[in-house]
């Protein structure tokens, strides 16, 4: 339970704490008067003014808020309020919360790289790893064994290896195998894999660690940002189009989600931590009231018009955001109240 807790607190935490100083970094570029910038909710702790900024640390430690000058167009305005800002700063200030999120994986990544190198399954017929209760398990194989032949033909890689289990399901194979210097034979029965229509044996390749160096992981920073970005931009489409069903966890399934990934390790965590900053980015970027995706198609509007939406206009697209958010928050605690099984 305590290590759930500080994942959830760690991750929340730091997503929404950068994604809130873009916002906050955005703004007193272009000159917006931030009048508070708090790390946590609820009562403070501490805080200090410096400057027109009042910085406030709150008991609750998930995340964060700015409270931007003029975004209530209530409040007196002046040449330092947000609504008072060409449409392009107001929109660079939106838009920056969003951009953070994906410059946040590139970090975390880059320090995966770093400090765990790369794991690639070698090629070699090495075995790595062997599962219990399997075939491979039952006839004596261990990690490290190195396969020489399958019924008398040699096995010069692991591809070699894998194709002749895939067509053996249900038939013997005979291994010549080497275990620590020694030369072995055992037999095994293939198991047939109805999911994947293949014999398996329940092992693993051999692991190859490499270490990349500070430049090179750099661009591999930025190569896995993309490419789980793309992923992700693919996924979403396919969601909206009914191509796949859309699976949905609540701040209840990340937060148990973040509990077994923080089990794991530090470096499973912080890339837990990066795929989801990257999927808060998108997310947020969605055409969606409420939402800063929203905030920019609105400002995109008053842009093309040059003048901005009435106040009851802008009320009434708020509230309908809302209420869509309140609705999908209520769907998805339900689903991960349901996937803990506590009414059972």
């Amino acid at each position: 339970m305590s290590i759930t807790l500080i994942a959830t607190i760690f991750v929340f935490g730091l997503l929404i704490f950068v994604h809130e100083l873009g916002h906050f970094i955005t703004a007193k570029l272009v000159g917006m008067r931030v009048e508070e910038f708090a790390i946590g909710f609820g009562p403070k702790l501490f805080s200090y003014r410096h400057g027109e900024t009042l910085y406030s640390l709150r008991i609750i430690p998930l995340g964060g808020f700015n409270k931007i000058s003029g975004m209530d167009p209530d409040e007196e305005q002046d040449d330092k309020s947000f609504s008072s800002k060409p449409v392009w700063a107001r929109m660079l200030v939106i838009v920056a919360g969003s951009a953070m999120n994906f410059i946040l994986p590139i970090i975390l990544f880059f320090f995966v790289f770093i400090g765990a190198g790369i794991d690639t399954p070698s090629n070699q017929p090495i075995i790595g790893n062997v599962f219990p209760d399997r075939p491979a398990a039952q006839a004596g194989l261990v990690s490290g064994d190195r396969i020489i032949s399958v019924n008398n033909t040699a096995i010069n890689s692991w591809q070699d290896f894998v194709a002749v289990v895939q067509i053996s399901a249900g038939k013997q194979i005979n291994i010549k195998y080497e275990n620590n210097g020694t030369i072995k034979n055992t037999a095994i029965i293939p198991e047939y894999d109805s999911k994947a229509d293949r014999g398996i044996i329940g092992v693993t390749p051999k692991i190859d660690k490499y270490q990349p160096g500070i430049v090179e992981s750099i661009g591999l920073s930025f190569k896995q940002t993309y490419t789980v970005t793309s992923s992700m931009v693919a996924g979403i489409y396919q969601m909206i189009t009914g191509k796949v069903s859309a699976e949905l966890a609540g701040p209840i399934g990340v937060a148990q989600m973040a509990g077994e990934v923080a089990q794991l390790g530090l470096i499973p965590l912080l890339q837990f931590a990066a795929f989801l900053s990257i999927n808060l980015g998108l997310i947020n970027l969605l055409p969606v009231p409420v939402l800063d995706g929203g905030h920019l198609v609105t400002l995109a509007i008053e842009g093309i018009r040059g003048r901005s939406l009435s106040r009851n206009k802008m009320q009434f697209i708020q509230m309908v955001g809302f209420a869509l958010l309140m609705i999908l928050l209520i769907i998805t605690t339900f689903k991960d109240v349901t996937r803990l099984s506590i009414f059972k």
